[in-house]
């Protein structure tokens, strides 16, 4: 995506000039005549993202216009790159920092492509960086979106448990990060039990990826992912619909390898662990039977009323050797629940956190970063629709009522109360194609949740591309 950027051109480029409704009348006054009589005659409104291409006398392009709001937001030049010829152009307007930074990254994003199994018969057209724009920023952003977009749209059968940790070592080799993976019967030997049982059924055996970066005087970061390479629901075998996204059900592995790239990349003065569970939910002689009894690392024992409930059992042992190391901040990412996309739909993850602190600086992050997140309560009401007569826990109600407030509760139990926690239930799937979000793959709260660590910690500090 960032080839579509580039520092010098030959030539100016072509113009982009962008204008926002309220100020079209003013801008038509001041533009060359053939471009306000175009725009009038065309009945040009100036919406943000839509663009008005301007031919010049020899008939080439001569100028495009395109609404943006005010300030401009991310996605305003995101649809440019799918709808413009191929060639060079540049931004004609000055604009503040925040603004050419925001403008930038939405014309990056627009720019993806995903081409492992068939490559794009389209050019890219491409921006000369805007005046003022921060790079590193874009640049992080940007590298973290395609490693998570790549990730999710790729086929189960090319991305098991021992293929994500492959990702996962590339990402260590890249930062001098270190790197532990505990694969199939070894996890029950270290006391994982949950994660062990969960992927027993797949030939391709489970794995715990444990990547660590940084400093030990620094605080300690842990971000946790749920990788589930694929989902079946196990012999509560899901129907094919719902069975046909399930390629999807790593997103929380790579969102936590997303925002760990942002971090490295960065500088931040943080000591970051990152733990992923990988595994496949199979059907098969060793998958987990309704009403099964297991042992969870932290040693509470769980009844499995739902193989398909299967996140928050592999999550369950993550956390708690998270939790383990009292950490400055736990964040995990899961595609956890149909319920959370009931409340909020598809394009917004729901949040849930112990820490009040936590939640404002959030939702001050994700309004800055164009991210959006919405906060859910961890109900206490709700924890007795967790109890079992037979174990500590059940993984599952019951019951179709607050599907994703009872798995954060679930969750919960795993994380000490003095332990800040975020848990973040997302989709990490466009359903349809919009600006800059292609149909398919999407990170969702990655930059947000970026944003919430860099400013929690001294990011002045930062040294770009420190190594542990």
């Amino acid at each position: 995506m960032l080839n579509s950027l580039r520092v010098e051109a030959d030539g100016d480029g072509c113009a982009i000039s962008p204008v926002t409704n309220g100020r079209l009348d003013e801008a038509l006054a001041a533009a060359p005549p053939a471009v306000a009589a175009w725009a009038r005659a065309t009945g040009y409104r100036a919406t943000p993202g839509d663009p008005l291409l301007v031919a010049g006398p020899d008939g080439g392009l001569a100028r495009v216009l395109v609404g943006v709001a005010d300030p401009p937001g991310l996605w305003d030049l995101a649809g440019l790159p799918s709808t413009l010829p191929q060639g060079v152009y540049r931004l004609d307007a000055a604009l503040p920092a925040s603004a050419a930074t925001r403008l930038a990254l939405g014309w990056a994003l627009g720019c993806y492509r995903y081409t492992r199994y068939r490559a794009s018969d389209r050019p890219t057209p491409v921006l000369i960086w805007p005046a003022g724009a921060e790079r590193a920023e874009v640049e992080r952003a940007a590298s973290a979106v395609t490693l998570v977009r790549d990730l999710v749209n790729t086929p189960a059968r090319d991305l098991g448990p021992a293929e994500l940790a492959g990702v996962a070592r590339t990402l260590a080799g890249e930062f001098e990060a270190e790197i532990k993976v505990t694969v199939g019967a070894e996890l029950v030997s270290r006391n994982y039990p949950a994660i062990h049982a969960v992927g027993a059924a797949s030939p391709r055996p489970p794995h715990l990826i444990d990547l660590t970066w940084g400093r030990d005087i620094d605080p300690m970061v842990t971000l946790v992912g749920k990788g589930v390479c694929f989902d079946t629901g196990g012999l509560d075998l899901k129907p094919s619909a719902a069975m046909r996204l399930m390629k999807k059900d790593m997103a929380g592995a790579a969102h936590a390898l997303g925002v760990a790239r942002m971090i490295m990349m960065a500088g931040l003065p943080v000591r970051l662990r990152v733990l992923i569970p990988a595994v496949d939910n199979a059907v098969g002689g060793d998958a987990l039977r309704p009403l099964d009894v297991i042992a969870t690392r932290k040693g509470l024992t769980v009844e499995v009323g739902n193989t398909d409930a299967e996140g928050r059992l592999i999550l369950a042992d993550a956390l708690a050797a998270a939790d383990a190391d009292r950490p400055a901040m736990i964040v995990d990412f899961a595609t956890l629940t149909g319920a959370a996309r009931a409340a909020l739909g598809t394009e917004i993850p729901a949040a849930f956190t112990n820490d009040e602190a936590l939640a404002r600086e959030l939702d001050d992050a994700a309004e800055a970063a164009s991210d959006p997140v919405w906060r859910l309560p961890l109900w206490p009401g709700y924890r007795k629709d967790l109890e079992s007569k037979v174990a500590d826990l059940a993984n599952d109600p019951g019951h179709r009522y607050g599907g994703a407030i009872i798995a954060a509760l679930f969750l919960e139990r795993f994380v000490s109360e003095t332990t800040p926690w975020l848990h973040l239930d997302l989709m990490g799937w466009n359903l349809k194609a919009r600006p800059g979000r292609p149909e398919g793959g999407e990170a969702m709260g990655l930059r947000a949740v970026y944003r919430l660590i860099a400013g929690r910690y001294d990011t002045a500090a930062a040294v770009p591309g420190r190594r542990s």
